[in-house]
């Protein structure tokens, strides 16, 4: 199996890692309102999540 010939610099492994730093986040748009929101996450607007009310906010 193919060893690398030398260490890999601090440096190097964190211009690599910041990369990833650089992506705009996702949103998912609510099927009620139409409103964005993280995906995976209570839709803070009218505390939805899944189809069903988690949260109660007031309007």
């Amino acid at each position: 199996m193919a060893n690398p010939k030398r260490k890999t610099s601090k440096r190097r492994s964190a211009h690599r890692r910041a990369a990833n730093a650089l992506q705009a986040p996702q949103f998912a748009t609510d099927p009620t309102d139409g409103s964005l929101f993280r995906p995976h996450r209570v839709n803070p607007k009218n505390g939805m999540y899944r189809g069903r009310q988690v949260l109660n906010v007031e309007v």
